[in-house]
Order: structure tokens, then sequence, then C-alpha cells
């Protein structure tokens, strides 16, 4: 069994490794001297308890932790799946941003060209499906595929609103088409309560 010095120099160790901070950063953190940093790394001295209560608090983890071997592992784990998930959330409201900044574009373009129109304003009603579905893309792949029957209920809201205002705009009313959404809706609440069955 290890003992205590050399688990608390592995962690130390490995929790500044993992957050990318040298050993120089670390001392300059604590107020010690980075050659102080390397003794305890080494396993040549450990810090007082006051310091490794210090520590704990500024890589977010327990005092428990820091004296222990076999937790490291979960929470570079567990960092990693947080900075994965902000990464693919990012990318995500990146993406769906598109479709609005591409809206805008058309909107100042056709603005700036065609002067005597009076359409621009469709393409933020028709941006808005858009972005659902890319949206839905995104949630199904990376994120709770459960959260897809309210986007599928969006998406299938604004299509609707999307066609009734395009013929509106020409002097057409199909209020009726709404009856589609109100069977789609039924449909979608019946399918979200169908459960997969469990794989034994």
């Amino acid at each position: 069994m290890e003992d205590i010095k050399s688990i608390v120099a592995k962690n130390i160790t490995e929790l500044r490794l993992l957050n990318n901070m040298t050993q120089m950063e670390l001392a300059e953190k604590l107020n010690y001297s980075d050659k102080t940093i390397s003794k305890w790394e080494r396993a040549e001295s450990t810090p007082d308890i006051s310091v490794l209560v210090e520590i704990a608090g500024l890589f977010g983890v327990t005092l428990d932790f820091l004296v222990k071997s076999e937790n490291i592992e979960e929470v570079v784990v567990e960092h990693k799946e947080k900075e994965t998930k902000y990464n693919r959330r990012a990318i995500a409201y990146i993406s769906e941003s598109v479709g609005w900044i591409v809206a805008i574009f058309a909107f100042i373009i056709t603005t700036l060209i065609l002067k005597e129109t009076t359409f621009q304003w469709l393409y933020f009603v028709y941006a808005l499906p858009v972005v659902l579905i890319v949206k839905l893309v995104f949630n199904s792949v990376w994120f709770n595929p459960r959260h897809n029957y309210f986007i599928i209920s969006a998406l299938m809201w604004s299509l609707l609103a999307a066609i009734h205002i395009t013929f509106l705009y020409f002097g057409i009313s199909v209020a009726l088409i709404y009856l589609l959404g109100v069977a789609g809706q039924i449909v979608i609440m019946m399918w979200s309560f169908i459960k997969k069955p469990k794989m034994k």
C-alpha cells in the first residue's frame, strides 16, 4: 500500500497537470516557491494540513480526495466530460445562430437591392424552422433525446405558421391548416408515452 506522502504527491501532480498549471503557477497561488512544490510532488515532503485544505479548494476537490489514491481517474473523466459537454453546447448554439445570421444577411441584401419589395421579413419566419431542424439534429446526437418531442412540436407549429403567413402575404387565408397541427400534436404526445423495451 502506498504511503500518505506518495499518495498526496501523486494527487497534487495529477491535479496540477489536469488544470494545465505549471509548478511555478501553483507556487504563486499558494505563496510558496516552485522548489517546495517540486518537493511535494517528489514526496520528499508533505504540505501542512492548512495548505492541503487550500490546495483542495483551489482544485475543487475534497481534502479526503487528496489523501486517497483511487479517485483521480474519476475526476479526470468527469473534468473531460464537462469540457466535452460545454464544447458541444457551444458548437450547437453557434450552428443554430447561423440560420438567424443568414436570415439577417438576406434581409439586408434584399432591402438594399429591391427597395420596393416588402416580403423580406418572411426570411425570419422561414429561419425559425431551419434553426429548429438544426437543434433537433444536435439534440438527437449529443444531448437528451427526450427533449426531441418538444423540439418536434415547435418545429411542426413553426412550419404551419410559416405556410399560413406566406399565404396571408398573398391574401389567402389558410387558417384551417392548424387543424393538422392539432392532429400532429396528439400523435407527438402519444409517441412520447411509448417506452422502448429494456434490453435483457
